[in-house]
């Protein structure tokens, strides 16, 4: 697997908005946390932390967790809403471990790091002999009618070449091949369909490419991103009815969860 040229590329988070709005987000991973098993004394880092909602939970075991994110904007408001935890600002396809640490989790943050080899270079650089991952994140084919509503939208406006992939879904081999890589067994995998419902009713779908979907055209204008944003989600209310129900949207989420242990 060779390394991605847009390793830097960054999203602005809006902090806030996404914890009001994409509470799902951290939802989801509380489940993952059953993976991950966390115990009192364990030296754990949440890698991509966001705002530090799952650290937290993970801290409740007595844990002792480091967060870490590239997004400025989210290691504030984690500081912020958790004093009490360590969060660190950091490109984490680059970051290397200080000391060595016990496990390492990841919830819906991985596919955000297309250099997947750097990647995996950081979430296994402290990593213990006999230490754990748990990560969970999109997988092949996560979101794909929204990505291809998008195209299209961007293609009656004769502008295809605004479009860029700002994501990383991988196959579960390809993703497990590449741990293998750095020394971790796998001990479970699965690549499994979760549909998620969005937030803000009518709204939901808007809300979800202001947050995530404008990645997919950066170097638009404003009310360019705003107007395909608008024509994008009313393409999919007509054309994909299981997508919107009854006032709601559903986002068609494909995800990869991983437990590996450091050999």
């Amino acid at each position: 697997m060779t390394r991605s040229n847009d390793a830097n590329q960054k999203v602005h988070w809006e902090a806030g908005t996404y914890d009001e709005s994409m509470g799902f987000v951290s939802l989801f991973g509380e489940e993952l946390i059953s993976w991950l098993k966390p115990r009192s004394g364990e030296r754990i880092i949440d890698f991509g932390c966001g705002t530090g909602d799952l650290a937290a939970r993970i801290a409740a075991s007595g844990a002792d967790v480091h967060g870490v994110d590239i997004s400025p904007e989210m290691v504030e408001r984690a500081r912020d809403k958790y004093p009490q935890l360590t969060f660190e600002c950091s490109d984490v396809t680059k970051w290397r471990a200080k000391k060595p640490y016990d496990a390492v989790f990841s919830n819906a943050a991985l596919h955000w790091m297309k250099d997947a080899e750097g990647a995996a270079e950081s979430l296994t650089s402290g990593l213990e002999a006999g230490g754990r991952l748990v990560v969970e994140l999109g997988g092949y084919g996560n979101v794909q009618t929204i990505i291809e509503a998008m195209k299209e939208t961007l293609g009656e406006y004769g502008r295809e070449d605004a479009f860029v992939m700002p994501w990383y879904f991988p196959k579960m081999g390809e993703y497990c091949s590449l741990l293998e890589k750095y020394g971790l067994e796998i001990r479970n995998a699965i690549h499994f369909d979760r549909p998620t419902r969005l937030e803000e009713g009518e709204e939901g779908m808007k809300g979800w490419l202001r947050m995530f979907g404008h990645a997919m055209f950066p170097q638009a204008g404003e009310s360019e991103k705003e107007q395909w944003i608008r024509d994008a989600s009313d393409r999919m209310r007509k054309q994909h009815h299981s997508l919107y129900q009854d006032g709601a949207w559903t986002a068609d989420y494909r995800r990869l969860r991983i437990y590996a242990i450091k050999r």
